[in-house]
């Protein structure tokens, strides 16, 4: 009975020892960039099949469809790819464009500005009214008309942020308010013309170094030399925190790609009139935007309360503000796109930012990939989408198709965009990525 009581009472100490062995460490997770990059070109071409698989499009459809539609018009009318009539279509995008930049900061809320098409409206008939009519100061005059833009923006972020009403009703509203107060600015004679060879006359008729190629080259040679200095730093400092950087063979193979481009389009340009100033302003514009929505805490903060406002508040965001501070770029962003097609026509009227002009831009805007459902986009998508909205435009005049089939056209243009995006988003959901 004691022999078996101690057998009993041993054979539980022996279970109950530690075990002499190592516990395996789990493997430390790995970026899957850094997988990509490491396995070479086989490893960025399987990560685009992935991409596509998971509906992760990017600018691919907007790129092809550039493409096609130069094709098709150059099939058409064997002038469309020539260098005036490109020209020309750098210089009509700007006003519609610099909108459709104001459009992405409030789709990347998944809201929506309808007022911006009046704004711009407003806006251009107070500079002109006070330049033309009043002898202000040019200068004076755009600075009081862009403040004027951004003071309608604060108030409809007041009332969506503070008060509560829907951003559509809102700026529905001001749609109408600052449609009012346009013609109310411009009074019995209806419209106000700028100064001759001011400061307004010259945003979209002036052209750096009075048509000097070398402008154009220089231009783009900076732009490149920028570029593939960014991209070095950038791949450096993330070398430097243990991070996954870009080889410096993808850094050529992207800088080689922009050179390539920026060469084409220098070329182009000085085969007409030179690089425009426009153009230029335009391109500042949406690099500049671009690097605040990538590149600091307040464009994290914008994606944050786009993806889900009350994570973002959680997170002590101040989402108030952010929506506010939204509606103040958009607004401003659609003044300044005023005055470029104020100067564009040579008088701000009652019909200035009326039309097509609103829809144009958010058809650009949501045609160059930003997300109508909030979170996703950038501000290259309003140059990319601009760009086909203006392309169709200018090629279907080329062939001389009335404007009410332009209009139809232009809206499927616009929902195929819409369901390219409602698909997207759906797959990447089902892809766990959504």
């Amino acid at each position: 009975m004691s022999t078996n009581k101690t057998e009993a009472t041993a054979a539980p100490a022996v279970k109950e020892a530690p075990s002499q062995e190592p516990a395996a460490t789990p493997a430390p997770a790995v970026d899957p960039r850094l997988l990509v990059r490491e396995a070479g070109l086989a490893g960025y071409v399987a990560d685009f099949k992935r991409k596509i698989k998971s509906g992760e499009l990017g600018s691919v459809p907007v790129v092809l469809g550039l493409i096609l539609i130069a094709a098709i018009f150059q099939s058409l009318t064997g002038n469309f790819l020539n260098a005036d009539n490109l020209t020309n279509i750098t210089l009509w995008i700007v006003g519609p464009g610099l909108i459709a930049v104001g459009i992405v900061f409030v789709l990347l809320l998944g809201e929506i500005d309808l007022s911006l098409g009046s704004v711009a409206g407003v806006s251009a008939a107070i500079a002109g009214v006070l330049s033309a009519r009043q002898g202000v100061n040019e200068w004076l005059s755009i600075l009081i008309a862009l403040a004027a833009g951004v003071a309608i923006g604060a108030l409809h972020g007041f009332f969506f942020a503070k008060i509560g009403v829907p951003a559509f009703v809102v700026t529905l509203a001001g749609l109408l308010a600052w449609s009012g107060l346009q013609q109310s600015v411009l009074g019995d004679k209806g419209t106000a013309n700028v100064v001759n060879n001011g400061v307004i006359a010259d945003l979209d008729h002036y052209f750096l170094g009075d048509g000097d190629i070398a402008i154009t080259w220089i231009f783009a040679g900076a732009g490149i030399a920028l570029f593939l200095a960014g991209q070095v730093l950038d791949s450096r400092r993330r070398s430097a925190a243990g991070l996954p950087a870009r080889p410096m063979s993808e850094i050529g193979l992207r800088t080689g790609v922009l050179a390539l481009i920026a060469i084409a389009a220098a070329y182009m340009l000085n085969q007409s009139r030179g690089l425009p100033l426009p153009l230029v302003i335009f391109l500042g514009i949406v690099i500049v935007t671009d690097f605040v929505l990538r590149r600091t805490s307040y464009g994290r903060q914008i994606f944050a309360v786009g993806g889900g406002i009350e994570a973002a508040r959680r997170a002590g965001i101040n989402v108030a503000w952010v929506r506010i501070s939204v509606f103040m770029i958009s607004a401003g962003m659609a003044a300044l796109g005023g005055l470029f097609i104020m100067s564009q026509q040579g008088s701000a009227d009652k019909a200035l930012g009326s039309g097509n002009v609103l829809m144009n831009s958010i058809a650009a805007a949501v045609i160059g990939g930003t997300s109508l459902f909030g979170g996703r986009g950038k501000t290259w998508s309003a140059l990319l989408g601009i760009l086909v909205i203006q392309s169709i435009i200018t090629g279907l005049d080329l062939v001389h198709v009335d404007q009410a089939i332009q209009y139809m056209i232009t809206g499927a243009v616009l929902l195929a965009a819409v369901v390219l995006d409602s698909v997207s988003r759906r797959t990447q959901k089902s892809s766990g990525r959504g």
